[in-house]
């Protein structure tokens, strides 16, 4: 039978891909900071681990136990992650570099871990779930788009790295999603930058952003549970899935229209 984990299996798109491969036959490691919020997925028959990505030994021991007890590890979905909001002038440094710890530098160490199995069994699938934010920009979230953007260029070096023994590596972009993750940036960009020189425009993006978070136009985290299952599973996967609101338009605009239109549009979102 074949292995999966899941980082950021405590909710939203995760625990929703989690259901999806458990269904497929795969034996699922959910892995995440709340193991509690997990119960859903153990009482399904699907197994879940502490992980803490900003913790190399919590890294480590977790795959050292999923080696221990399965022998083999198929398939890593690096999903877990969050958006830290605020001026780049607000958010300190030490902020700044737990934004890389969680969205880059533990996704690239878990990694790490992985790859000496995968290479063993000469097969393997690491999925990345990086954003429409690792294609383009938004105000005020400075820190949490450069780690996408990271992973996106580190993803594609890896991709021709380890071909060679057998390992694909994809990326899925998602757009607007719901789940909790617009509404807890949106808390931290008030928190951050709601007092100061950036007061009047971080507030409005903040309003903006907890609308789009609380309303129904976003794409439900089931829809990409199923893009980041079949991402994980597809004999011949695509390079890239991209799926959500707004997303391929988005993606379409910076590419082909330029940095100066893309700017007006999304700065006439918050007039």
């Amino acid at each position: 039978m074949k292995v999966a984990i899941i980082t950021g299996a405590s909710s939203g798109m995760g625990k929703s891909t989690a259901h999806i491969l458990h269904k497929k036959g795969y034996t699922v490691y959910g892995a995440a900071r709340r193991v509690d919020q997990m119960k859903d997925l153990e009482e399904k028959g699907m197994k879940t681990i502490a992980l803490d990505l900003t913790k190399d030994d919590s890294i480590v021991n977790a795959v050292n136990h999923i080696l221990e007890k399965e022998g083999r590890i198929d398939v890593l979905i690096n999903n877990a992650g969050y958006g830290s909001y605020g001026s780049v002038e607000d958010v300190s440094i030490e902020e700044a570099k737990r934004q890389f710890e969680v969205n880059m530098f533990g996704l690239a160490r878990i990694t790490q871990l992985v790859l000496p199995v995968m290479r063993k069994q000469k097969s393997g699938r690491i999925v990345n779930i990086t954003s429409v934010g690792g294609k383009i920009y938004t105000p005020f979230g400075a820190w949490y788009h450069a780690t996408k953007h990271a992973v996106e260029g580190w993803s594609d070096c890896l991709r021709l790295e380890v071909k060679e023994h057998g390992i694909d590596v994809v990326v899925v972009e998602p757009g607007g999603i719901k789940t909790d993750w617009g509404t807890i940036a949106a808390e931290n960009l008030q928190k951050t930058s709601g007092n100061g020189a950036y007061a009047n425009f971080a507030n409005k993006v903040a309003k903006g952003m907890k609308q789009m978070y609380t309303g129904n136009q976003l794409t439900d985290a089931d829809v990409l549970g199923e893009v980041m299952a079949k991402a994980a599973t597809e004999s011949n996967p695509k390079k890239r899935y991209v799926k959500g609101y707004m997303a391929k338009p988005a993606i379409f605009i910076r590419k082909w229209f330029g940095d100066s239109i893309f700017d007006k549009m999304i700065m006439s979102q918050f007039k």
